[in-house]
């Protein structure tokens, strides 16, 4: 038995004979409606810092420091909407030991019973092996699980065997807005000695076989907005005798991505890198089938009918998605309005090797030539909202391989190494202005809902979670 294993038998049991004191935990985290996207609840949102403040006090932080971030810019309802603060704080600061950066967020996705909620969602439920409420999965769950391996460390006198750099922000679900600029400020003082970055802020692929994530595709995030008459009008006057925006609208966003979803904006799959036969085997044993695919989409609905073509094009290729029509008609029943501006959203999910610039100048030249072909009188323009990079690790680095041999002895099974199809745009922040590797450590399983109802997450992925993170820097901590 090494002296890491024989480091982590106690240390599990630990966290076995803590289980309640961690579920109470994440109850009083579950509890703070820390929304941060209602005004109403920016409150509750510096609650929750408070509350991480205490927590982290309580298990005996060198350091604390709240960053205050100032006033929300616009567009808010409140000119004076104060920002939630960036709690950091330090555990350690031996220079014979790695320092270990760990992030995570304490705001959450709005949520309401009448939305269709089995109980109130700031009450965590314990059912069925499963600990049901917003925020459990994501990311109260994670940040919880990284106190509770503190608590275990602390009560068995156990020395932790690297340096911990906590950074927790409250605008996550909301843009994070700050904290790039924060990281650029702290990365030659706060996080001056950080030489690492670990964040649980994902999921398992499905539901059977813990991961690492090494990749996340980008978002680039578009607006096409199409203004015609001076307001509102009749159809029974003005039906067939005007061009009408939203006929506009829908011609232009029809012609951006066809049923199979295809992207047919030229230019845009010719920036894709090509796949390479080393990436291409790590697809053959991972965990997963279209049935899972279908499950979490609620329709037998998929495009694609095999492992690798899900996965590939979840992950490693670029897709385009319509996300709506604003200024439109939407409620219940037939009102007969020809709307007077419509604003049509789509995004773009970029992978290595688009140029974000690159593909903003396709887009925006493809829509307005798609526009111009209809030669239509309406004033028409196409802009970018907000864009975030794609990011791509090494699997196989020191990080990945401390994280491996913790979930090897946790859950005692050799994880699948996945990309993932959405954006965590803080992750290429970290890693460029620290120059520091970053891991995605995930918690939760591939089916808690995150930001739907009845969020969960699986009791055991807590518990038994709370051991990984753990195990991985006991492991990494060991690495030369």
């Amino acid at each position: 038995m090494s002296s890491i294993d024989t480091t982590l038998s106690p240390l599990f049991a630990k966290i076995d004979e803590l289980k309640p004191q961690f579920i109470q935990r994440l109850t009083d985290a579950v509890a703070i409606p820390s929304v941060s996207s209602d005004e109403t609840l920016r409150p509750k949102v510096f609650a929750m810092a408070d509350f991480l403040k205490e927590e982290l006090a309580k298990l005996g932080a060198d350091d604390i420091t709240i960053k205050d971030l100032g006033i929300q810019p616009p567009p808010v309802s409140d000119p004076e909407l104060p920002l939630p603060p960036i709690v950091l704080s330090k555990f350690g600061s031996d220079p014979n030991k790695k320092t270990v950066l760990i992030y995570g967020h304490y705001d959450v996705q709005p949520a309401l019973l009448e939305d269709g909620w089995a109980s109130d969602p700031f009450t965590l439920v314990e059912k069925d092996g499963k600990l049901i409420g917003r925020g459990s999965t994501d990311d109260k769950g994670p940040v919880m699980g990284w106190l509770n391996s503190l608590q275990a460390h602390k009560e068995l006198g156990l020395e932790l065997p690297v340096n911990i750099v906590f950074c927790f922000e409250g605008m996550e679900e909301s843009g994070s807005i700050g904290l790039d600029t924060l990281i650029a400020q702290e990365a030659k003082k706060y996080f001056k000695e950080v030489e690492s970055v670990c964040i649980s802020d994902n999921y398992w692929l499905g539901t059977k076989k813990p991961v690492l994530t090494y990749g996340l595709r980008g978002c680039n995030y578009y607006q096409i907005s199409i203004k015609g008459p001076g307001a509102d009008l009749h159809s029974g006057i003005f039906g067939g005798v005007i061009h009408e925006p939203m006929t506009d609208l829908v011609n232009v966003m029809s012609k951006l991505v066809d049923i199979n979803g295809n992207i047919l904006i030229p230019g845009v799959n010719e920036m894709v890198a090509p796949v390479t036969e080393k990436e291409a085997s790590l697809y053959k044993d991972i965990e997963f089938d279209v049935d899972e695919l279908n499950l979490a989409a609620g329709s037998n609905t998929a495009i694609y009918q095999s492992k690798k073509d899900i996965l590939m094009h979840r992950w490693r290729f670029p897709s385009l998605s319509l996300h709506g029509i604003e200024g439109a008609f939407s409620g219940a029943g037939a009102k007969t309005v020809i709307p007077a501006k419509v604003v049509g959203k789509f995004s773009i999910r970029t992978v290595p090797d688009m140029d974000s610039k690159k593909l903003d100048e396709l887009v925006i030249n493809f829509c307005n030539e798609k526009f111009k072909e209809l030669k239509s009188p309406n004033q028409f323009t196409t802009e970018l909202i907000h864009d975030g990079a794609y990011w791509v690790s090494d699997p196989f680095n020191n990080e990945f391989t401390a994280a491996k041999l913790a979930t090897e002895k946790v859950w005692g099974v050799e994880p699948d190494l996945t990309r993932e199809g959405g954006s965590i745009p803080i992750t290429l922040t970290f890693e460029k202005e620290l120059g520091a590797n970053v891991l995605l450590l995930p918690m939760g399983k591939g089916d808690d809902g995150a930001h739907s109802i009845n969020e969960k997450l699986n009791t055991p992925n807590y518990i038994e979670g709370t051991k990984t993170l753990s195990a991985y820097l006991h492991y990494f901590g060991a690495t030369k």
